[in-house]
C-alpha cells in the first residue's frame, strides 16, 4: 500500500443518521411469475447474449428475459 492513510484527532463535526436505503429482500425478489418454455434462438443471438452478459456480470437468460420483458412495456404502452 503506498498511500497510507493519517488519521489525526481532529473533530469530526456532527453526525447524521441516514435512514435504511437498501431494499428489503422481498423488494429484490423478482415480482413477476415466470413461466418457463422452450425456444429456438439463433447461434448468432446467443452468443451476443453470453458475451454482453459476461461484460456485465450477469446471466444471458436474464438479459434476455429482460428485454422481453421491456419489449412488452412499450407495446402495452400503445
Amino acid at each position: 500500500m503506498k498511500n497510507r492513510i493519517r488519521y489525526s484527532e481532529e473533530p469530526i463535526g456532527e453526525i447524521k443518521l441516514v435512514p435504511d436505503f437498501l431494499p428489503s429482500p422481498e423488494e429484490l425478489a423478482l415480482k413477476n411469475e415466470q413461466t418457463k418454455v422452450t425456444i429456438s434462438l439463433s447461434s448468432e443471438s446467443v452468443a451476443f447474449f453470453k458475451e454482453e452478459a459476461k461484460n456485465h456480470h450477469m446471466q444471458y437468460q436474464k438479459m434476455i428475459r429482460q428485454l422481453l420483458d421491456e419489449y412488452v412495456a412499450q407495446q402495452k404502452k400503445r
